[in-house]
């Protein structure tokens, strides 16, 4: 070249993942496919290994689009998602962002259920960190191992209650890939900054050891001190490796591990646990929009809950924390709530038993009743909340004894995979002549009803809360997450909801505009934190939600283009 001038591509990118040549097309963060351009094609040293045309991006989601369309089944769909995310991270999420609500129930619920039950036929590639029992006193160095330095968020699983299907040991890896994915097509966290982690302490599920494509260690479930402490080793390790701000979720634990997971590192690390707190936010800030429609305050209400687990009990301690700031006292707010487990109603001297600490703080002098219709018929319910993974528990005698007590009564069924739905929105809108407010936790299609009215009824999916969360927390720093910050995160969904919104039945903004609803929560996360001391960010931004858009994730491909520079003689 003349003037000692030479052809550079951009050298901090490929010096960075000293990437060159075909290496560039197995990296599925810097491949590009068939949108690299001839002169990047040149210049990397991959010309002649793609095809001759150049495409746009917009073309070769197009490609993708046509080929989801042309599968068998959403699972079919979903391994053809995760194959392009292994090979083109970009595109992955040019196709999740720009087509959010038909993607997510295939990336996410109901899919992911059905994709955790057959991990190990659909196995691929290894994504995540697989951690055993066996591991014990080596998990820091295979966090070690971890290429990514820089993690800002963890979702970590031991796979013992995946959705409403259960055990599903090693298999339920899926769901921190899942959840992971979405932290960065809902609200934009960068993908390098995300880890998810399954802790194989093994599996009681017969099945799943019986089955030779299993993937997990073939043992029965390890428990007591050894379980303790591999989950105490790998919390110090992760926040030895990743500092004290890492982001910790946990996910799909069972009932009695996850509220003492969630209360022994609370505050001792950033940690929140989305069965309880995220369920509780999404299914609080649906009621809140709820009450536009059927008039007066939250604790004008009462509330009935199928279902006594960590979903269950997180919401009504929200709503308790909702009531609170009425004016309630804590007393108050608790006697306004009543839950059912399997046994039946939860009372103070139940004779079946089985009322644990947790659900203590709900049981009231009450007489024992195991029918779901005579509680209804005796306490009269305002809002009847399902979150049992009880298919078809609401029937049709449940729903019209809701609606024949209220005027409009608030019914949600949030029990996931779509098998596990409570009710179908079809059956509550029939059931109640078109007077109820529905919020599910798997979707539903559009219903219409005799009088012609179009109704889309809401999926409390927790989407509308984690990931915007999760952004606030990393960006701003926040040391601890209270459940005043999911309080604050449901009031900000809920003031997202439109009058329109509500004309259409919608408890919450339409799915499309969740990465919008992210951005909100995730300023007011940074509010509450300054506000109450816990952000660690320093100086505090001016406009919090325009540093929130700044440090969005872009699915836009960086170029690759050839650069001149001058370099010095060298002698």
């Amino acid at each position: 070249m003349e003037n000692g001038e030479e052809p550079r591509v951009q050298r901090d990118h490929l010096l960075r993942s000293n990437h060159w040549g075909p290496d560039i097309l197995r990296d599925s963060r810097l491949n590009k496919g068939t949108a690299f351009t001839l002169r990047e094609r040149q210049a990397l040293g991959i010309h002649g290994l793609l095809p001759p045309v150049v495409s746009t991006p917009e073309v070769q989601e197009e490609r993708i689009l046509r080929n989801l369309a042309h599968q068998a089944n959403d699972l079919d769909r979903y391994v053809q998602l995760m194959d392009l995310q292994d090979r083109n991270e970009k595109l992955f999420y040019r196709v999740l962002c720009n087509h959010l609500e038909e993607m997510m129930p295939i990336v996410y619920t109901p899919t992911v259920g059905l994709a955790c039950q057959r991990y190990g036929f659909i196995f691929r590639r290894p994504r995540g960190l697989f951690i055993t029992i066996h591991d014990r006193g080596h998990i820091e160095d295979m966090l070690s191992a971890w290429p990514e330095q820089n993690v800002k968020a963890v979702v970590v699983t031991d796979g013992e209650r995946i959705l409403g299907l259960g055990d599903l040991g090693c298999y339920g890896m899926g769901i921190p890939v899942g959840k992971l994915a979405l932290y960065t097509a809902i609200a934009g966290v960068e993908p390098s900054q995300c880890l998810p982690v399954v802790l194989d302490v093994g599996t009681n599920n017969k099945s799943l050891l019986d089955d030779p494509l299993y993937i997990g260690i073939r043992e029965n479930r390890h428990t007591g001190q050894e379980y303790d402490d591999l989950v105490e080793e790998f919390m110090t390790a992760a926040v030895k490796r990743y500092g004290q701000s890492c982001l910790i979720q946990f996910e799909d634990f069972a009932n009695h591990n996850a509220f003492r997971f969630l209360e022994k590192y609370r505050n001792r690390y950033c940690v929140f646990n989305d069965d309880i707190q995220g369920t509780a936010s999404v299914a609080v800030s649906g009621i809140i929009a709820s009450l536009r429609i059927t008039g007066g305050k939250l604790s004008d209400n009462s509330f009935l809950f199928q279902g006594a687990g960590e979903a269950s009990l997180g919401i009504a301690d929200l709503l308790v924390e909702a009531m609170k700031e009425e004016g309630l006292s804590l007393e108050e707010g608790r006697a306004k709530i009543n839950l059912m487990d399997r046994k039946g109603l939860i009372t103070k001297n139940r004779k079946s038993g089985g009322v644990t600490e947790h659900k203590a703080r709900y049981a009231h002098d009450n007489e024992d009743m195991s029918d779901l219709l005579s509680v209804i018929q005796h306490f009269k319910p305002t809002v009847l909340i399902g979150a049992a993974a009880v298919g078809g528990v609401f029937t049709q005698d449940i729903i019209e004894a809701m609606g024949s007590l209220n005027k409009s009564p608030i019914i949600f069924a949030l029990s996931n995979p779509t098998s596990k739905a409570e009710c179908t929105a079809e059956e509550a809108y029939k059931y109640t002549q078109g007077r109820c407010v529905f919020a599910s936790g798997s979707p539903f299609n559009p219903v219409t009803l005799p009088d012609g009215r179009v109704l889309h009824p809401g999926q409390g999916n927790n989407s509308y809360i984690f990931p915007g969360v999760a952004l606030g927390a990393i960006l701003f720093g926040i040391r601890h997450i209270s459940d005043e910050i999911f309080l604050e995160a449901a009031k900000t969904c809920a003031g997202l909801v439109t009058q329109q919104h509500l004309n259409e039945g919608r408890v919450y903004p339409p799915l499309a505009e969740v990465g919008e609803v992210s951005i909100k929560i995730a300023a007011s996360v940074g509010e509450y934190g300054f506000k109450n001391q816990i952000a660690s960010l320093y100086p505090r931004p001016d406009d919090l939600e325009k540093y929130v858009r700044k440090h969005i994730y872009s699915y836009s491909y960086e170029s690759f283009e050839p650069r001149f520079y001058d370099w010095p003689n060298e002698s």
